[in-house]
């Protein structure tokens, strides 16, 4: 059921590993495109540019949620790879109780400040009804994000990345069956896009709780005292979970920041710019789920080799998931040229030939730069697994840098064309600080040893 990935070739367990999770993430991915596809042929040109434009805001919530998630699985990595299972227990449950109080919280506040949001944004008032009716929706979920995540980063800090593929595969069943009702048959519009994800989610949120509880032995206490004890609220655990889970949420949010910055900018564009963006962002998530692959099994490939001590394995893990991404990059590049006007068309009709070529231009500035996305993704994700989650927050602050130059800057003069270049200059940016910090973070775990860093 678990996977020890301190031992062995690290250029095997990460493929193995990260296999599972990219068909777990293409299937979520899948699903995502079905709801834009449904949006974009049934309910037309505007919903789905008010869809899209709430995708910067979309991510800087959601993506701070997951992040949290994330880093709140780091601890249970490294107790796993350390062998101190009543450890990894305590964090465990006591992660139950700081995530739902995260839920709650960020629910409110962004269903409350909603509208508000929106208007920040600048998004177009022939949009915004149809913004505001999805992404109100997606922010009334964010609990079911919260539970999926948190135990599926549970189950994958143990070295099982397959059984959270297995439920998010029933969730993406799920959630295309109830888009067809609630946009098709029982007319909701783009909020019934949004109901389909937060119940899809629900059902595989509960599912995988349920099956966790039951069938890993780490998961359990022999004594019914023993279970009662690491079962109990602890200020030590939950202080230790948000020093790390909060600045990878933060990370994600920062990030998002300059997304939004960006987001606004193309706003002012117009509706055929931002439909165009959302069809190639949509397109553009799903050829980048190897990338987010790696990265999660990185985080996990890390905290574990942490928590063993196994420090020399860090630097041979980054070189083995970086051949990984720059072979499926070079594929990924030359497969889009020849695909793009294709992909474009599940989501427009053949006629809206404008948008069709927007989406080529901004899917080929991408492409053309994923190799310095994949050591963005591979060795941000290794450092926050070995523990040094305050330094994701400082690559996301180059990524927002580097967005919001775009936006300000390259956007007046250069239109479209500067939205397409600021992902490649966001990602270049990041990595001219994150390949310089895995070193030292790498060189300190090595001075000091894992022990002491730990206790910090």
């Amino acid at each position: 059921m678990t996977k020890d990935m301190t031992k062995g070739s690290p250029i095997k367990l990460i493929l193995q590993f990260a296999l599972p999770m990219l068909l777990g993430m293409l299937f979520q991915q899948f699903y995502n495109l079905v709801d834009t596809m449904i949006v974009g042929k049934t309910l037309g040109v505007d919903a789905l540019a008010g869809v899209g434009a709430t995708g910067s805001i979309n991510f800087m919530i959601i993506g701070f949620c997951m992040g949290v998630c994330s880093g709140f699985s780091i601890p249970a990595a490294q107790q796993f790879g350390a062998r101190k299972y009543s450890e990894l227990r305590k964090y465990v449950y006591n992660s139950f109780y700081a995530g739902a109080a995260f839920a709650v919280l960020v629910a409110v506040l962004s269903v409350v400040f909603c509208s508000q949001i929106l208007t920040l944004m600048r998004t177009d008032v022939t949009l915004f009804s149809y913004s505001y009716d999805y992404i109100v929706v997606i922010f009334i979920g964010i609990p079911t994000v919260f539970l999926y995540n948190l135990v599926s980063g549970i189950i994958r800090s143990l070295g099982d990345s397959k059984t959270p593929v297995i439920f998010l595969v029933f969730s993406a069943i799920v959630n295309i069956a109830l888009d067809f009702l609630f946009i098709l048959v029982f007319k909701m519009g783009v909020a019934g896009a949004g109901w389909a994800t937060n119940i899809a989610q629900l059902l595989s949120g509960i599912g995988c709780f349920i099956y966790m509880e039951m069938k890993y032995p780490v998961l359990k206490s022999d004594e019914i005292w023993e279970k009662k004890e690491e079962r109990r609220p602890r200020a030590k655990y939950m202080v230790r979970l948000c020093s790390i889970g909060v600045p990878m949420g933060l990370q994600y949010s920062i990030t998002a920041i300059g997304s939004v910055i960006l987001q606004a900018a193309v706003n002012m564009l117009g509706p055929v710019y931002v439909a165009s963006m959302t069809a190639g962002s949509k397109i553009f998530t799903f050829t980048c789920c190897p990338f987010d692959a790696l990265g999660s099994t990185m985080a996990t490939y890390g905290g574990q080799n942490v928590g063993a001590g196994r420090i020399e394995r860090l630097g041979k893990g980054i070189r083995g998931a970086g051949i990984i991404g720059c072979a499926y990059s070079i594929i990924a590049v030359v497969v889009l040229h020849f695909t793009t006007d294709y992909l474009a068309l599940l989501f427009v009709d053949a006629g809206q030939t404008e948008i069709i070529r927007y989406t080529h231009q901004f899917l080929m500035a991408s492409a053309l730069f994923y190799i310095p996305l994949v050591f963005v993704n591979v060795v941000r994700f290794c450092i926050q697994g070995m523990g040094f989650s305050t330094f994701a927050i400082l690559a996301g602050v180059f990524e927002m840098a580097a967005r919001t130059f775009a936006a300000l800057v390259l956007i007046p003069p250069m239109g479209y064309m500067g939205a397409c270049i600021a992902n490649p200059l966001a990602w270049i940016a990041a990595d001219l600080f994150l390949i310089p910090a895995f070193i030292y973070c790498r060189d300190k775990l090595k001075h000091y040893g894992t022990k002491k860093l730990q206790q910090e």
